[in-house]
């Protein structure tokens, strides 16, 4: 009787300790797979937050191929296992598309960095300083302190301004006189001011030219370089400093107006 068992017992026993050894062999070799991963991740820099997402994806999956290959060695046959699997992947990947192309997008801003936290970006048609870069939206601060959230699918596809990769940028003002001003009075108050403001940078130089000989105005097209942090104090103060010295020297800025002339028959 024991023999009989005994034979009747010995294939699944083998079957059974094959299972055995492939789960403990693929779980482990799952985790070494998906730690080697994120160290790849890690040398590269990616976010931690990003690092731990993929690395959860990557785990699972690993396992679930070890699960199909422990029900494989039990001799079931893992086809229709497989093709459930697929139409659950493929109706979970319908469903959630909108959620999958964001995490899409997070992971690409993530991984090559367009921007990074703290940065102010124009996109979406809002502008703001980078908070924080989740895996499936970014967080911008407006400058009247409001919170937009914005998804990250769009945003890594759609068209950005990063305004703080820079060291240094650009100031443009059109500055207007008078046509019975003097163009190189104007010119040199320009000039005086643009010499006397230290965040004006020298290299590049700045650059003052008539643009346009408008309706009621001569205007000036004036650029000056400042490092990015300068930007809207130098925009702001020139202006303000541009109306007090044109009012010291006499030198009008127009409004828009018109001459009417009646004739009497």
């Amino acid at each position: 009787m024991a023999e009989i068992f005994g034979e009747t017992a010995a294939p699944y026993i083998l079957m059974i300790a094959e299972a055995v050894v492939i789960l403990v062999v693929g779980f482990f070799l799952a985790g070494i797979i998906t730690r080697a991963v994120k160290k790849a991740m890690e040398k590269k820099d990616v976010s931690p937050e990003l690092r731990g997402f993929l690395g959860g994806i990557i785990s699972a999956l690993l396992k679930a191929v070890v699960v199909i290959a422990v029900i494989s060695a039990f001799g079931v046959e893992t086809t229709s296992f497989a093709a459930l699997l697929a139409a659950g992947g493929l109706a979970i990947g319908m469903a959630l598309s909108g959620t999958l192309s964001n995490f899409a997008g997070g992971a690409m801003i993530l991984i090559f960095k367009p921007f990074k936290v703290g940065h102010v970006i124009e996109a979406q048609g809002y502008v703001g300083s980078v908070r924080e870069i989740e895996i499936f939206n970014t967080i911008l601060m407006t400058p009247d302190n409001r919170k937009i959230i914005i998804p990250n699918g769009p945003l890594s596809s759609g068209s950005m301004i990063n305004y703080s990769t820079e060291e240094t940028r650009r100031v443009d003002f059109t500055i207007g006189i008078g046509y019975d001003d003097n163009i190189d009075d104007a010119r040199a108050a320009i000039q005086s001011l643009i010499d006397a403001d230290e965040r004006i940078l020298k290299d590049p130089a700045s650059f003052i030219g008539v643009s346009e000989l408008a309706d009621s105005s001569v205007n000036f097209a004036v650029r000056v370089w400042v490092k990015s942090a300068d930007y809207w104090g130098v925009f702001f103060d020139m202006n303000e400093n541009v109306k007090k010295s044109f009012d010291q020297k006499g030198i009008g800025i127009p409004y828009p107006q018109m001459d009417v002339h009646v004739k009497n028959q």
